[in-house]
């Protein structure tokens, strides 16, 4: 959502321009993208238009920018030039480019012009992305930096496997911050700053993480399913996981599909008819049987009351189907004290 500006942008970019010489103006134009065609050109695509090389293109841009900022056009700008301040300083001071460009305008054609008037400002400095962060532009470099700092504090935090829901990751981004004003420190401006950020980010269900993980680069069906098992918390059925699947990620889930992905990734774990439950839940392992193996290996011999009680805690089966597992004389066998061994 775009908000009402006081000054039109097309008008104060033909004002800056006409500072320039012809040539000057028409580079600046293709440069920019500030004619009828919106997208800016390369240098190398206006060097082939006037014949001349890329590096003679540049010149002439640092020199075109040179020459409006002395002009009396420049200055006349000023009222200009201090709204978008004011707008940079609302949203935070350092802001994603592309959020303030549409947060300005939602039309290609004017965010040219806006983002000619930021390259042209003086109180304007705009970062280029690289691998951790984005585009971005902000006003005072000591704020930036230590915005940027808690940023790489808070990855540095985070374990691969982390989902954080926004309140969390907030609290715990803004504990990262040393030294900013107060009234930087709201749940709007938080967002936008851990927006600035490559490698965090946050998944269709709204949990914030490593974007490096599955957890928030959701890459296929098993992706989806471990989300949507963790969010319901506890045991569900395949066919269930397929239908949020379609109606959470707008993706059609089929139930078959959804089912062989299941069995074939260790974070699921099956623990009753079609129920999936998360294996970092703590749950075992294998069918009935390998589970009373495994109970009896970890506490011991039991009797049959003991085994069925440990095991429903993993296992959503009836009591029947343990004691027949128990009683196969091919793994395990009762003692003279009643209790259940596991054969050797």
């Amino acid at each position: 959502m775009s908000i009402t500006i006081n000054f039109k942008p097309k008008q104060v970019s033909k004002r800056l321009i006409g500072a320039l010489s012809q040539r000057s103006r028409d580079v600046m134009t293709k440069r920019y993208g500030l004619g009828k065609d919106s997208e800016p050109m390369t240098l190398d695509a206006i060097g082939k238009t006037y014949g001349i090389t890329r590096e003679r293109v540049r010149q002439i841009e640092n020199h075109a920018l040179a020459v409006i900022r002395k002009s009396k056009q420049y200055f006349e700008e000023k009222p200009t030039f201090d709204e978008v301040e004011k707008i940079i300083h609302s949203l935070g001071g350092i802001v994603v480019e592309q959020d303030l460009l549409d947060y300005i305008s939602t039309d290609a054609s004017i965010q040219s012009h806006i983002n000619f008037i930021l390259v042209v400002g003086h109180p304007f400095n705009k970062i280029k992305e690289d691998e951790d962060f984005k585009h971005r532009w902000f006003i005072d470099s000591s704020l930036s930096e230590k915005v940027h700092e808690a940023l790489r504090k808070l990855y540095a935090t985070l374990k691969s496997e982390d989902l954080m829901s926004e309140p969390d990751i907030i609290k715990s981004f803004l504990g990262h911050l040393e030294d900013v004003s107060e009234k930087y420190k709201n749940e709007e401006i938080a967002k936008r700053w851990l927006a600035l950020s490559k490698k965090i980010g946050k998944n269709t269900l709204g949990e914030w993480g490593k974007t490096e993980s599955s957890n928030i680069s959701t890459k296929g069906m098993r992706d989806y399913a471990y989300l949507v098992i963790r969010r319901h918390g506890s045991p569900i059925h395949f066919r269930e996981v397929a239908k949020i699947i379609t109606e959470v990620f707008k993706i059609k889930a089929h139930v078959a599909t959804t089912h062989n992905e299941l069995i074939k990734d260790p974070r699921f774990v099956l623990v009753g008819r079609g129920l999936y439950a998360l294996s970092e839940w703590g749950y075992m392992s294998g069918v009935v049987k390998d589970v009373i193996k495994k109970l009896i290996e970890k506490y011991g011999p039991m009797t049959k009351q003991e085994v069925i009680q440990k095991v429903l805690k993993e296992r959503y089966v009836k009591e029947n189907t343990i004691v027949i597992n128990l009683q196969n004389p091919k793994f395990f066998k009762k003692s003279k004290e009643g209790k259940y061994e596991i054969v050797k």
